[in-house]
């Protein structure tokens, strides 16, 4: 087992690397973010991470903050890692996202001269099984930065095995038949209405209507895309809904701060999955912070719901105008 690296020992001694990437389901070494792990007592665990000073896809914003999905993709793959290390699940097994959410400190956020060292403290509860099998359980988690505290985050997951998942998903769980009928790709918004630099990265686009987009899943993104899939992956609808929030509060800027989502269904990749927006006036605006409650329908059933805050920047970071 890997264990996390011993950060009083001498510089010479103290050798780090991330954890191998089928631990946390990834396929490119590079896109690994886990550093090491520990059990402290029973279901509470302490994982080690490193977050880039730049990244592709999840790079630092204009006001100079890592991306918040950071943290998200960093429990991301905390729940493969615990699910095989801690719990003996197999390789192989499928974790489905049921519940997530993480509230973020963004002046925590500030990208330093050297790349981010965090620290996730998880507790797990909820701890459910069939027979000796994990079925599920909820993993709440506390984040810091260098020992400051970074923000927290929750995720409840199942647990399936491949025959259970593939009478779950039927044929749409054969890669080749999802393959062949995959949508083709609508057009991107701008990139600059829903925070980003490049239409590569842009996962809505345009409708009729300015709170309704469509989603675009790319399957050629080699990081919302690292391995082929057969459903849209839950770190794109996560993205979805951050461009969603950054659409509807354009052109104010800031960092999504808070995010709650709920899943209900997968969202496929062979019919159109429609995201809706809606201001929340709840009265915080003047103090900076814009919640906006997005929802996902396809084949007219919902995907998921979320509310997504976005938080001004900290008054000593320098925005650019707009």
């Amino acid at each position: 087992m890997t264990v996390s690296a011993d950060h009083s020992a001498s510089p010479v001694t103290a050798l780090s690397s991330a954890l191998p990437r089928e631990y946390v389901h990834k396929s490119a070494h590079s896109e690994v973010l886990l550093t090491g792990w520990r059990a402290v007592a029973p279901d509470e665990y302490v994982i080690t991470a490193q977050w880039p000073r730049a990244h592709s896809f999840y790079s630092p914003d204009a006001s100079g903050h890592h991306d918040p999905l950071l943290l998200a993709e960093s429990v991301r793959q905390a729940i493969p890692l615990l699910s095989h290390v801690a719990y003996d699940v197999p390789f192989g097994h499928r974790q489905i996202w049921d519940t997530f959410s993480y509230s973020m400190n963004a002046e925590a956020l500030a990208v330093g001269s050297t790349p981010a060292d965090i620290v996730l403290r998880i507790s797990c509860s909820g701890v459910t099984r069939r027979g000796r099998r994990l079925a599920g359980l909820t993993m709440h988690v506390t984040a810091t930065r260098d020992g400051a505290f970074l923000g927290t985050a929750e995720a409840r997951f199942t647990n399936q095995p491949p025959a259970v998942y593939q009478r779950l998903r039927g044929s749409n769980a054969d890669l080749d038949q999802v393959a062949a009928r995959i949508i083709p790709l609508p057009p991107p918004l701008t990139p600059r209405r829903v925070g980003r630099d490049r239409f590569h990265d842009v996962v809505l686009s345009a409708t009729s209507s300015t709170h309704r987009t469509q989603l675009r899943a790319d399957i050629n993104h080699p990081i919302l895309f690292d391995h082929p899939v057969d459903h849209a992956p839950g770190m794109l609808l996560l993205e979805a809904v951050r461009q969603a929030a950054y659409g509807c509060t354009f052109p104010r800027r800031g960092v999504l701060t808070d995010l709650e989502i709920r899943f209900f269904r997968y969202a496929e990749l062979n019919s159109p999955c429609w995201i809706e927006t809606t201001p929340i006036p709840d009265g915080t605006a003047a103090a900076g912070r814009l919640p906006v409650r997005v929802s996902a329908r396809q084949n007219g059933e919902d995907v998921f719901t979320a509310t997504a805050t976005i938080t001004a920047a900290p008054a000593r970071s320098l925005c650019p105008a707009l």
